[in-house]
């Protein structure tokens, strides 16, 4: 947490951070980049495993990945060793070569990090036998599994921080202990071994499909993310952003909204998302007028948006793929109406506080000249085109990552050849890919390490069936609820909500908070595939479409970031605007409504995705139409503010116009425009009379 300043600060209070400053922050906020300090012989040898890393993931995206479990055992074992000379104990103080740290590493983190390496790669040695060992494993099997699992939790931990390991260990005593479980929990327990031979030599557990997308295609779209910002494509998104929206009353707002949209379409994540836009537009927020914990919530929701913004959407669209089965197309097709509405919910916020406060936008001398860093910048977009056009031809993921990291490279090259000569660009170039390449596996350690852990996670879920059992108690109790609330809806002389539809509401409610709190600084794609394993069986009790219900737990586990006690992005916008935290994030929050809406309209109208069954034209309008009143008319009430100052009873109108404007029913949309339609006549002949007023 940060210590708060004056929110209305005067702009001399306001000084722009250095790199490593804002390195600190992002540490400070993200655990998955806490490195250690290495001494001397170890940094190189530890940069040249990375590299070899990035080669490895690179070769194989472009001329063919090795057998399943060869590949991921390969990449579990470096990055488990990568991990543990990485990541150290507790914090990043170096420590000094001697007897019990050979080479300036603790000798315990050369054990764990060696038998995390050698029992990932046991399975991929003893692959021919697995098929006669597989439910009657060996004693060494066993061993090396537990082993395993040990290191992965510890791994995790490093990287993570507990939250993750905490959940594992309590789904794998639920494994052991199932006959001591309370009412429909209740199993026939599982033995140790048991347990270790599917999580450990099964393709349900660590080696299963979660690592697999990671091996596979996450690590790919990292390593493109890091190589696209080295080339400049970053810095391009936040100029063209300046240009287009800065000059408009509380410009650098909009400017940090339209920017981080821009830079999420390539970011992994929200947290660097949020410190590396943040490092602009928070200062220049402030500036205008922005309280500062506005500043910093406003970065942090625009940031968070970028983990459902299409192409990578967090690399989550690629788990997708394999979890539905559905085209690239088809997901990327369906993440374009939610991710717009979440930036227009955050930017007509924007926009009201700027009215409400009387803020201005940036002046010509403060802003870049479009043109000029089109004229200047075009070649950074290249790779970012090639990525999209290959991802639209049908052709494999990791083959679209394959074309647009070339891409990246030859960008680069051309950039220092015209800036340095020959043969100094042709060195700057190399000394680029270099570090890319080592950046870019190190930003992938913790994703694959929590992938591995994560399952453990869906190994206990497919031997136990707890997923399904959470889902029957999950939608008993929607089904208790809304007959308790029917009864009462039943006084009305009209008809409002059947049994049914009120079960589907209480059970989306429930999954939500579900999907938040296990959100709880865990990760997107982590996060995405406990959700997909405990959350989305509830909803597909009730005959919700498996997209829908892919992405409402996808947009809910997001929302974590934004979401207190443990809204990270937001702690790290506050760390940046020197805001108190809570206040940031609790604001974040109320700035991200648009996410927290729509998936509970695209659940009742899965129109609004574009691409599922029994799509209409009619039912896709509708529910456009009224989610975008509906996020308005909410933006008004919680802004105060429409044309002019509102009052209270129009506050409270306005919520619950919002609400029938977003339930995708005609008669519903009619009644909440009827019941804004009085505020906003009266908002403008106040605005009205006001210009009259000043104009004398």
């Amino acid at each position: 947490m940060t210590t708060e300043k004056n929110d209305n600060a005067p702009a001399q209070d306001i000084r722009h951070l250095t790199a490593d400053e804002l390195q600190a922050i992002e540490e400070t906020y993200d655990p998955e980049l806490r490195f250690r300090v290495l001494a001397w012989p170890l940094t190189i040898v530890t940069g040249a495993i990375l590299f070899l890393l990035s080669c490895y993931h690179y070769y194989t995206a472009g001329f063919g990945i090795p057998q399943a479990t060869i590949h991921r055992g390969l990449h579990m074992g470096v990055t488990i060793l990568l991990v543990f000379l990485s990541f150290s104990a507790f914090g990043k103080k170096e420590v000094k070569p001697g007897i019990l740290a050979p080479f300036g590493l603790p000798a315990f983190d050369w054990i764990l990090g060696i038998a995390g390496l050698v029992t990932a790669l046991y399975v991929p040695w003893i692959y021919s036998e697995l098929a006669f060992r597989v439910g009657n494993p060996l004693p060494i099997d066993i061993v090396m599994g537990t082993i395993l699992i040990v290191v992965l939790l510890e791994a995790v931990r490093r990287s993570m921080g507990w939250p993750l390991p905490v959940i594992a260990i309590l789904f794998m005593a639920y494994a052991y202990y199932g006959k001591s479980m309370p009412g429909i929990l209740v199993h026939p327990g599982a033995s140790w071994g048991n347990i270790v031979n599917h999580l450990y030599l099964t393709s349900q557990g660590i080696y299963g499909t979660a690592l697999g997308v990671i091996a596979t295609y996450v690590f790919h779209f990292v390593l493109f993310g890091v190589m696209a910002t080295r080339i400049g494509l970053g810095q391009l998104f936040i100029d063209v952003a300046s240009a287009i929206a800065g000059r408009y009353s509380g410009g650098p707002a909009k400017v940090a909204v339209l920017s981080s949209a821009l830079l999420g379409s390539i970011s992994g994540s929200s947290i660097a998302n949020t410190v590396t836009t943040g490092a602009l537009t928070i200062p220049a927020m402030i500036r205008v007028g922005y309280p500062r914990h506005f500043a910093a919530a406003v970065e942090a929701a625009a940031s968070t948006g970028g983990q459902i913004t299409p192409p990578v959407m967090g690399a989550v669209a690629f788990l997708m793929i394999e979890y539905l089965g559905l085209p690239l197309t088809t997901i990327l097709t369906a993440a374009l109406v939610p991710a717009f509405m979440h930036f227009f919910g955050v930017l007509v916020q924007v926009h009201l506080e700027a009215k409400r406060l009387g803020l201005r936008g940036l002046s010509a001398s403060e802003l870049p000249n479009v043109l000029k860093v089109l004229r200047e910048g075009w070649l950074s977009v290249v790779p970012l085109i090639i990525l999209i056009a290959v991802l639209l031809s049908g052709r494999t993921p990791f083959a679209a990552a394959f074309w647009s990291i070339s891409a990246c490279c030859v960008v680069l090259l051309i950039q220092q050849v015209r800036a340095n000569g020959l043969t100094a660009g042709l060195a700057a170039t190399a000394h680029g890919i270099w570090e890319g390449f080592i950046l870019g596996a190190k930003q992938s350690l913790s994703v694959t390490a929590a992938a591995a852990l994560v399952g453990v996670v869906i190994g206990v879920v497919t031997l136990t069936g707890v997923g399904f059992k959470i889902a029957y108690m999950v939608t008993g109790l929607a089904q208790d609820w809304a007959a308790s609330v029917h009864g009462v809806l039943a006084l009305l002389p009209f008809d409002v909500m059947g049994v049914p539809t009120l079960t589907l509401l209480f059970t989306l409610l429930l999954t939500a908070v579900v999907c938040i709190l296990m959100g709880c600084g865990i990760p997107t794609t982590a996060n995405y595939i406990i959700m997909v394993a405990v959350a989305a069986p509830i909803l597909g009790l009730l005959g919700v479409e498996p997209l829908v219900a892919h992405f409402f737990v996808f947009y809910y586990g997001v929302l974590a970031d934004v979401t207190p006690p443990v809204a990270m992005a937001a702690y790290a916008g506050a760390g940046i605007a020197g805001a108190n935290a809570f206040k940031a994030g609790n604001t974040a929050f109320r700035l991200s409504m648009g996410k927290a809406l729509v998936p509970f309209v695209f659940a009742f109208q899965p129109a609004l995705l574009l691409v599922t069954a029994n799509f209409t034209w009619g039912n896709f309008l509708l529910a456009f139409i009224g989610t975008v009143l509906g996020i308005i008319a909410l933006a008004a009430a919680v802004s105060n503010w429409l044309f002019a100052p509102l009052h209270w009873y129009e506050r409270i109108a306005l919520v619950f116009s919002a609400i029938l404007l977003v339930a995708p029913d005609l008669t519903a949309t009619i009644i909440g425009i009827v019941l804004v339609a009085p505020i906003a006549i009266r908002q403008l002949l106040v605005r009205k009379t006001a210009h009259a007023v000043g104009s004398r």
